[in-house]
């Protein structure tokens, strides 16, 4: 009968008890960020947002109006060149119109384009979420960014779609994101950038600032709870 030499099992213990703590750590991380935002209780509160920004891309300022209520519907007003476009999402269908790209009419999006935006029904942080949404985390351990050390996460859709997320590892901020998408037929990476963190007075702290290969979004005003008509979520007449 062979015997297994005493460093082999020394070693397979410290492997299990290694796994065991690093994955209790980066849970502690999770509550770190998650305390740091406000906390689960205030964002589980949060049923319908409204907020209103200034996108600044290429010397251009384009008014933004984003409107959301908890996997019912988003909706994106746009304001540019004299005339207002707008985006809607629901679970089950979704519509463009963009006149200052030539749109004379409302166009739905594809079966592929409601599906992949889904996501974006669920209000609330990745963070709260992922759990909820199918979604997997994986801890890839601390990481430079800029000269601010940041701990790195990687978050796997139920499609296999990756988003890493990279956070402040002082302040719990997600300070940037990155994802591969497909831009006519080639994958390249899209990263967001998050500043100007705001305590907003029903105790959710909220990126003010978010840019990226686009500009910079600027978010002048978020409303909490607002009631919302139906209607908006529905194609206008």
């Amino acid at each position: 009968m062979k015997t297994i030499n005493s460093s082999v099992i020394i070693l397979l213990i410290s492997l299990f008890f290694s796994g065991i703590t690093q994955g209790q750590n980066y849970q502690n991380i999770i509550e770190q960020h998650i305390k740091a935002i406000g906390g689960r209780e205030s964002w589980d509160k949060i049923k319908t947002m409204r907020s209103e920004a200034m996108l600044k891309s290429n010397g251009a300022e384009i008014k933004l109006t984003f409107i959301q209520s908890d996997k019912k519907g988003m909706r994106q007003n746009i304001s540019f060149m004299g005339m207002d476009g707008y985006s809607i999402l629901t679970p089950t269908e979704g519509w463009n119109f963009m006149p200052f790209q030539g749109q004379t009419k409302p166009e739905p999006m594809t079966a592929d384009e409601v599906k992949k935006g889904q996501d974006g029904l669920h209000l609330g942080d990745a963070f709260i979420t992922y759990k909820e949404l199918g979604k997997t985390l994986e801890y890839l351990g601390t990481d430079d960014m800029d000269g601010t050390e940041c701990h790195k996460f990687k978050m796997i859709g139920k499609e296999g779609e990756e988003t890493t997320f990279y956070m402040d590892a002082i302040s719990f901020y997600i300070i940037k994101e990155s994802q591969k998408i497909n831009l006519n037929g080639k994958q390249i990476e899209s990263s967001t950038l998050y500043s100007n963190y705001t305590r907003l007075p029903e105790g959710i702290v909220y990126p003010m600032a978010v840019g990226g290969g686009w500009g910079e979004t600027i978010f002048t005003k978020i409303e909490i709870n607002p009631k919302l008509e139906d209607s908006v979520f529905k194609l206008p007449k």
